[in-house]
Parts: C-alpha cells; sequence; structure tokens
C-alpha cells in the first residue's frame, strides 16, 4: 500500500513538473494609462485566456509575434524556447486575415479612424479620438506587408470581454494591460505572423 502512494506521489509530482504556465506581471502604467483603463467596464476574465509564461510551441525565432486564430492566442517568442502567451480577439471568418507583417508604427492611445471599407458596411462608425471610448484601446500595432498598411492592427480594446472571441472586423485585440505588456517588449521592424 505504501509503494503504491509513493508511486502515485511521483506520478503526480512528474505530472505537475510537466506544467510550465508561469503568471506575467503587469507591466508598469502611466497615469493617465491606470485613468483611462478605469473607465473601461471590467470583464469576467476567463483563466485559460490570461497572460502566461509558457515552452515555446511555435519554432519561430524569438522576438516573433504568431497569431495562432483558431485558438485564439498571440505568442511573443522569448529566448530559451519560451513565449509569452496572450488571449486575443480575431477577426470573425469574413473578416479574417492571415499572412506575414511586420510592426511598422506603434501608438499609445492612438486615434482611430476606420477605413472605408468599414465605414461602407457600417456607417455609424466615424472617426474616434484615442481614450477609453476607443476601440483600439491603450495601444496599437500597425501591421505592413513591406512598405502598403495591411489596415490590420494588434491593439487594446475596450470591450474585453470579448477576448477569446472570432468577432472583430479582422483586426487582433488583446487586453488593454496585455497590449501595453507587449509593446513594451516589440520593436518597430518585429516580425509577425497571423494562422
Amino acid at each position: 500500500m505504501r509503494l503504491s502512494r509513493l508511486v502515485l506521489l511521483v506520478a503526480t509530482m512528474a505530472a505537475l513538473a510537466g506544467c510550465t504556465y508561469k503568471g506575467v506581471p503587469d507591466p508598469q502604467v502611466s497615469a493617465r494609462d491606470a485613468e483611462w483603463m478605469a473607465q473601461i467596464p471590467p470583464a469576467q476574465e476567463e483563466l485559460r485566456y490570461a497572460r502566461y509564461l509558457i515552452d515555446d510551441p511555435t519554432g519561430e525565432a524569438p522576438g516573433t509575434i504568431i497569431v495562432d486564430t483558431k485558438q485564439r492566442f498571440l505568442y511573443y517568442v522569448l529566448d530559451n524556447k519560451k513565449a509569452i502567451r496572450y488571449g486575443v480577439t480575431v477577426g470573425d471568418e469574413a473578416y479574417g486575415w492571415s499572412g506575414t507583417s511586420r510592426v511598422a508604427r506603434k501608438a499609445e492611445w492612438p486615434d482611430w479612424n476606420p477605413p472605408a471599407e468599414m465605414k461602407a458596411r457600417w456607417p455609424h462608425v466615424q472617426f474616434t479620438k484615442g481614450g477609453p471610448n476607443n476601440p483600439l484601446g491603450a495601444r496599437a500595432l500597425y501591421l505592413y506587408e513591406g512598405n502598403r498598411d495591411t489596415l490590420y492592427r494588434i491593439h487594446g480594446t475596450n470591450e474585453p470581454e470579448k477576448i477569446g472571441h472570432a468577432v472583430s472586423s479582422g483586426c487582433i485585440r488583446m487586453r488593454n494591460i496585455d497590449v501595453i505588456d507587449l509593446y513594451n517588449r516589440v520593436g518597430l521592424n518585429t516580425k509577425v505572423i497571423v494562422r
């Protein structure tokens, strides 16, 4: 009986050793960030879409961003075969996009000027100054293919309850605290792969 308990204990410890999810602390934010993010209603967060340090499942080079649109995760690849995994909202099937691009521009609390195609679909959308009511949220990473703007962004959201869903018009949305964390980690010309 003692031997079977010991075997069970060793098996449990081995299984837990394989769990490599570790929470990543929130980044420091400015007074403006804290004030504006406090104006966005909090959402019930699913733990699986929280920010975790994990073993890298992508095999891509350190410094690369990979978006898995089916699983609704964004990975930022680190050294030592690690990655930070974030939950995201992606484009629904009609507006989804995939491909390889680069971060050509970064902005804090950016203004939003919806593209003409979006205005044609939804005449009510209009230019919105950066702030807590802006759909781009706290930060935006602008994705380009070569020198051409794809019109797709990785950005924050004022609808955090939609993280983990396919409901956007193609952009990749993140919780504001997550997009601030990613924004602080990446530079211009960071490679982005959307699958």
